[in-house]
């Protein structure tokens, strides 16, 4: 393994950086005057990009990459982000034992860094009773990947002494690049494509939607400001149907579509709303550039259109 280059601005370290988040969030750091290196999971390390392919799950090679890079921050993405995702087993090794890895190996650097973000998720929360959900809502998990997150943030405590650990829970967000197995990209591809039939679940769930720019803005302030032990949720403060989400781009793209109601599409234990309250991060990092669902839909309809 090749050391990190050498350069007198301080060096982020972000997990899953050639994934959706992690591109925006390397943007927003290297703007802030950061050298930022990465890993990615899977193929040959490339010098040129400071990027490192690596196993979360490979302890001694995690550790490697971590001593290689000696981050002044670290922006802890990687993970399988995606509800639906079949391998159980696959989403509890790579979510929690993974983040466990990280941990160990940068508490064991001579130079601690002085922010560790550890982006987990508001799918903790599950059906919450309140109508807005605060950090202060108690957890109550209704998947695999939830809990996952949860343990996850359970387990960081037993490094909180060691580390200066910030978690975050963002809500959902999307932008162009994100896969197309997610729900937004998916309703903007049939509509890219002209289709005239769209197959979903539940299109009464309501989600509190916002653009990835405004997510890794958010990252990257919280690395810069370093609350400490503190708890974040990352989201619009506004929950938008599916339904309505179909109505934007009806607009946008000119026509109607036919919705169908597929039951595979149906989850259990489905989480009916999620609403955030972003008061605590704005009193931390200050105002966000809070964009329209509409707009984040339009960037994404035109792009992938061009």
């Amino acid at each position: 393994m090749k050391p990190a280059s050498r350069s007198d601005a301080p060096r982020a370290l972000v997990t899953g950086l050639s994934g959706f988040t992690g591109r925006y969030l390397a943007e927003a750091l290297e703007a802030a005057g950061y050298q930022v290196f990465g890993t990615t999971y899977g193929g040959r390390d490339d010098a040129a990009t400071n990027l490192y392919h690596v196993d979360l799950c490979d302890k001694v090679a995690l550790a490697q990459v971590v001593e290689a890079v000696q981050p002044d921050v670290v922006a802890h993405l990687a993970a399988i982000a995606f509800v639906a995702h079949g391998d159980v087993d696959a989403i509890y090794r790579t979510n929690v034992v993974g983040t466990y890895n990280l941990l160990e190996a940068l508490s064991c650097l001579p130079k601690t860094p002085r922010a560790v973000l550890l982006a987990s998720s508001a799918n903790i929360y599950g059906n919450a009773e309140v109508e807005v959900i605060d950090e202060s809502v108690l957890a109550n998990p209704a998947n695999d990947y939830a809990v996952s997150k949860l343990s996850m943030e359970y387990m960081a405590r037993l490094w909180m002494g060691k580390l200066p650990i910030v978690i975050s829970r963002p809500f959902n967000y999307t932008g162009v690049g994100q896969a197309p197995k997610f729900l937004l990209p998916k309703i903007v591809g049939h509509f890219q494509r002209g289709e005239k039939v769209i197959e979903l679940g539940n299109v009464e769930v309501e989600r509190d939607f916002s653009d990835v720019r405004m997510v890794a803005s958010a990252y990257q302030r919280l690395l810069d400001k370093a609350p400490v032990g503190e708890v974040f949720n990352v989201c619009s403060g506004r929950a938008v149907s599916l339904k309505s989400v179909i109505a934007m781009m009806e607009e946008i793209a000119g026509y109607r579509i036919e919705i169908r109601v597929n039951p595979a599409f149906v989850r259990t234990n489905e989480v009916k709303r999620l609403q955030g309250n972003a008061s605590k991060l704005v009193g931390a990092v200050g105002e966000l550039n809070q964009l329209e669902l509409a707009d984040t839909l339009r960037w994404m309809y035109t792009e992938g259109r061009a």
